[in-house]
């Protein structure tokens, strides 16, 4: 994938506007400066679409990877945005990092410290 994707994520209350040029990007930012609900309101949009309260403008699919089948959510996406949640332990790993350079995805990890990369 390559190019630049503007993402327009809002619901009645809060609104994201951004532009996503790399293949993985880092949105870092304090406690309390609305990274988790950023994730919820795609997650959200990701599961229950037009249901959902939330409006999701994006020229790709955006979705959210979560902890627990990551390896089989990850073989199954092609050509999106995926947004990670600093609260995924894998998000940190060799493996991961391994596995996301045989993708055509974007990745937006969402974390308020510093990704050092595990061997496990």
């Amino acid at each position: 994938m390559k190019g630049r994707y503007r993402v327009i994520v809002q619901d009645k209350r809060i609104r994201y506007d951004f532009e996503i040029c790399r293949n993985i990007t880092i949105i870092r930012g304090d406690s309390a400066t609305g990274k988790t609900t950023l994730i919820d309101m795609i997650r959200d949009y990701s599961v229950n679409g037009v249901n959902s309260s939330v409006e999701l403008q994006c020229e790709k699919n955006c979705t959210v990877l979560d902890d627990l089948r990551w390896q089989a959510q990850l073989s199954e996406i092609h050509d999106s945005l995926i947004f990670i949640d600093e609260a995924n332990q894998f998000a940190a790993t060799k493996e991961f990092a391994e596995a996301i350079q045989k993708t055509d995805n974007y990745y937006i990890l969402v974390t308020r410290r510093n990704l050092n990369f595990q061997n496990n």
